[in-house]
């Protein structure tokens, strides 16, 4: 590798530690670490078994970071020394590349652990996807992001839990909720909560026009049983249908589908895939109790949008990914500017690349 390109890696490699470390706040976590040993020397630190285990979880976390950012470092500086040796002797040392090789992957690795580290990252993901204004053509589109978002599960190897499925009459669908349940599924997923927008010569009009369609994707972070949230009985409205089911699948002949809706802050949720009205009315509450945490949170540390699960409009100006196949082939993330000219793999859920770029955006907030 030419001193020229080695030199690139260095000032790319010192500039992504440098944001790891303002990132993570250093100086904060050793000061936290300090703390929590003294608190950990003190007679009565297991007095509280589960404050103690919270103190000790957080040490190991911090202490995690810190060794980690000193490993980087380190090989930071081995690359540096390398580096300087191969100057001198004005040639080409292969182990400048496979050092290169190395740090680049562990630095990324680093990166994404850092930023899948929030509270909820490490939950399952609950996805709810609805059309925005235009009839067919923003159902069809809701239905192209479903299935995006399943093909991209498949290959995360996450499982796909299919909530409730409301079919459009024409083409596409009204509204779907599902769960994808995996390692971190929603610290990968909850940079795609938001308006997505979509550009295309419509199949559906005769004249074969352009046509603009927008549709909604919340994500929320599916809560534990260890979180309680205060849901009052007269609060509910609890309404029973016959299940449709998904493309004609699991259609039951009995009132099996149950929509809960919470009369205080007007959130809805349903749910009809289940075998029964009683699994159905479990799944709902479950979904209705992390989304009114969310909501608590939200408001509790007045951060709109801060998880996840805020209203936006579902129309031009709110969109924060854009799918363009006609008149040119693009699909453009709006936040951090990730481009593919390749529509169609990212539409077979290859959506990685976004992900990625939305998750790094974070060091730099």
């Amino acid at each position: 590798m030419e001193n020229y390109e080695v030199m690139k890696y260095l000032e790319n490699f010192e500039k992504r530690v440098e944001d790891i470390i303002k990132f993570v706040k250093i100086n904060d976590l050793r000061s936290m670490i300090e703390k929590g040993e003294t608190k950990m020397n003190d007679s009565t630190f297991w007095d509280n078994p589960e404050a103690a285990k919270k103190v000790i979880q957080e040490i190991n976390s911090a202490k995690e970071k810190v060794e980690g950012i000193s490993f980087m470092k380190s090989m930071l500086d081995d690359l540096r020394l390398l580096f300087d040796f191969q100057k001198q002797e004005e040639q080409e040392d292969h182990e400048i590349d496979q050092l290169i090789k190395k740090l680049s992957k562990e630095l990324s690795g680093f990166e994404t652990e850092l930023l899948l580290s929030g509270e909820y990252d490490s939950n399952d993901a609950i996805l709810e996807i609805h059309p925005g204004a235009g009839g067919t053509e923003s159902q069809d589109w809701a239905f192209m992001l479903y299935r995006m978002y399943k093909r991209f599960s498949e290959q995360r190897n996450f499982d796909f839990d299919l909530i409730d499925y409301q079919e459009a009459e024409e083409a596409g669908i009204k509204s779907v909720t599902f769960i994808l349940k995996g390692k971190k599924a929603y610290g990968y997923l909850k940079g795609e909560n938001g308006v997505h927008r979509l550009v295309r010569i419509s199949p559906f009009d005769s004249n074969a026009r352009r046509h603009t369609s927008f549709a909604s994707v919340t994500v929320t972070p599916v809560m534990t049983g260890e979180i309680e949230v205060d849901i009052r009985p007269e609060d509910l409205k609890i309404d029973t249908y016959r299940s449709s089911g998904a493309g004609g699948q699991h259609v039951n002949t009995t009132d099996s589908a149950v929509r809960i809706t919470h009369l205080k802050t007007g959130v809805v949720v349903t749910c009809q895939n289940q075998r029964s009205q009683i699994q159905n009315r479990e799944t709902a509450m479950q979904i209705l109790r992390s989304r009114l945490y969310q909501l608590e949170v939200i408001e509790k540390e007045n951060k709109i949008r801060s998880i996840s699960g805020d209203a936006m409009e579902n129309s031009f100006g709110s969109q924060i990914r854009s799918y363009v196949l006609h008149p040119y082939a693009m699909v453009k993330d709006l936040r951090t500017q990730a481009e593919s000219s390749n529509p169609t793999s990212v539409l077979d859920g290859d959506i990685d690349m976004f992900i990625d770029a939305f998750l790094k955006s974070e060091f730099n907030r």
